[in-house]
């Protein structure tokens, strides 16, 4: 190992703790909520008139990942999130791979979500300056059509989100917790007086019957309604700066699934009884905005109430992919799967500033680049959902596999459907739900692999590329390839409880151990690997 790694492992720096019970949901909600504002112009456009379906169908296999990972958050409240129960359950390779997919997620969030940010707030420079500045560009060279207006403010947004990250986690979730609320109360108004002053079931029948898509579009469409609810991740990667986090997590992850899934629904049943859908697809940059403009009477105010709406939420879904992918890179380096030199914390603020920085960037080149193609929505939307579910795919099997490798962890919740078995001279609980969720999100991978032209080749381009990254690292630090550093995970385990001051849960820890031990004849187990 490099004298400059050696040296900072000497000694395992913290994250503060500082989320409470509403910053813990309106960090998930900032992310998963903000996705329908971007979601619903993409996906009716691509679903036509089986939008409701599609919306419905992701939504069930996204309840089936919320509750994974209220499990899996809740059993081991550590950042790093997905990638870190993918390393606890299939070792450190596949532990990569599932960091590698999430990251390419936080830093798409980063650039898709101020880029769409952006977007609604220019809903109102027509009424300033008499022209829409997301429609002002410049051509350069092979590069026609730029949205040069559009691409500086989004730049300014991801600048602001990086110094708020930097500052700390109590002043970017504050953000989160102020916005977050005016923004479910706005969403509730849109959907309520929709339904009550403008739906119209005739419309949406018709649609329905006469629109329905090609099963090609249908499978893009449904593919393409997994990104309404990407974001739970955001949850599990500030469990280790949640306070009493086996607590919160079950309590908040389980009233954002249920609240993000009757919002997907409604916004798209109640958009196809106002608006037809070749509608919202011309409007794919602002669709929220536009259906609220359509509410008769109130449309002159909710269609500016909903393009705040949309432009302060998806701001702070923004701030949550800086949050997440710097947490997620901090937890990497302190597991050895990438350089320590990531893992810096400030030593004012105590937030790892270098992930910060560094994929914050990163975030802003995707933005840049994106502003290079026909519609920058369209090219980061299209590589959003490979990242999601191939890290979602690997952290059901990880949930199957830490039942049987790990069963001496508290779970304060477990998800439902367990079938009892007998494994090696002991039960365990076998999450059947685990199964199909692994099917269903398999299926959604699948889709996307074969609908998405640019997410089949940038997505595991994207993945291919860190993989090098990653053998390259291992070997010049001295680590197997594709073997496992080895790790005390029981006196980890023991370290997260105190720190989460979960005191109960650490004494059913320490009790499930020593009846191991006894049961091995007063010998304990080897501690340097689990599995």
């Amino acid at each position: 190992m490099a004298g400059g790694e050696a040296a900072l492992t000497a000694q395992r720096v913290e994250l503060r703790r500082d989320v409470t019970t509403w910053g813990s949901y309106t960090w998930g909600y900032a992310d998963v909520g903000a996705d329908i504002y971007v979601a619903l112009g993409l996906v009716i456009g691509a679903s036509q008139g089986g939008a409701p379906l599609a919306f419905a169908l992701a939504g069930l296999v996204y309840i089936m990942i919320g509750l994974a990972y209220t499990e899996l958050a809740s059993t081991y409240p550590v950042a790093g999130g997905g990638h870190y129960f993918t390393l606890r359950g299939l070792g450190d390779f596949w532990g990569f791979v599932a960091g590698a997919a999430l990251l390419l997620d936080y830093t798409i969030d980063i650039a898709l979500f101020a880029t769409a940010s952006a977007g609604y707030i220019n809903f109102f420079s027509p009424l300033i300056f008499g022209i829409n500045l997301r429609d002002l560009t410049v051509s350069l060279g092979p590069f026609r059509e730029i949205h040069w207006v559009w691409l500086l403010e989004t730049m300014t947004l991801i600048s602001i989100l990086i110094w708020l990250n930097i500052r700390g986690i109590r002043e970017s979730s504050r953000v989160n917790e102020v916005i977050g609320l005016v923004d479910i109360l706005l969403e509730m108004s849109v959907v309520v007086f929709g339904f009550i002053l403008a739906w119209n079931p005739q419309l949406l029948i018709r649609q329905w019957t006469q629109e329905f898509p090609t099963l090609q579009q249908f499978m893009y469409g449904s593919s393409l309604a997994i990104i309404s609810f990407v974001g739970l991740e955001s949850i599990s990667q500030a469990a280790q700066e949640t306070r009493r986090p086996a607590t919160v997590i079950p309590r908040t992850s389980i009233a954002l699934i249920f609240t993000v899934f009757i919002f997907a629904v409604s916004f798209s049943t109640v958009g196809l009884g106002i608006l037809t859908w070749q509608e919202f697809q011309l409007n794919q940059a602002d669709p929220v905005a536009r259906l609220a403009q359509a509410i008769p009477f109130l449309g002159v105010v909710a269609g500016p109430f909903a393009a705040v709406l949309g432009a302060t939420i998806l701001f702070i879904s923004a701030n949550t992919g800086v949050m997440g992918s710097s947490r997620l890179t901090f937890s990497m380096s302190q597991l050895h799967l990438v350089t320590r030199w990531l893992d810096k914390v400030h030593p004012r603020f105590h937030t790892p500033i270098r992930t910060i920085v560094v994929f914050g960037g990163m975030g802003a080149l995707e933005a840049l680049l994106s502003f290079l193609t026909p519609s920058a929505l369209d090219t980061l939307a299209n590589m959003y959902a490979f990242g999601a579910t191939l890290g979602y795919t690997l952290v059901f099997i990880s949930l199957i596999k830490l039942r049987f490798a790990d069963p001496y962890s508290p779970r304060p919740y477990k998800v439902p459907l367990n079938r009892v078995i007998t494994w090696k001279g002991r039960q365990v609980e076998f999450p059947v739900l685990g199964v199909i969720g692994t099917f269903g999100v398999s299926l959604i991978l699948f889709e996307v692999i074969l609908t998405h032209q640019i997410g089949r080749i940038a997505g595991p381009a994207w993945v291919l590329l860190c993989c090098v990254y990653y053998f390259w690292y291992r070997r010049r630090s001295g680590y197997p390839l594709l073997g496992n550093v080895p790790h005390n995970w029981e006196q980890e385990q023991i370290d997260v409880l105190t720190s989460a001051q979960e005191y109960e849960l650490l004494e059913q820890y320490k009790a499930a151990l020593a009846r191991r031990d006894r049961q091995n004849g007063g010998k304990p187990a080897p501690t340097a690997r689990e599995p």
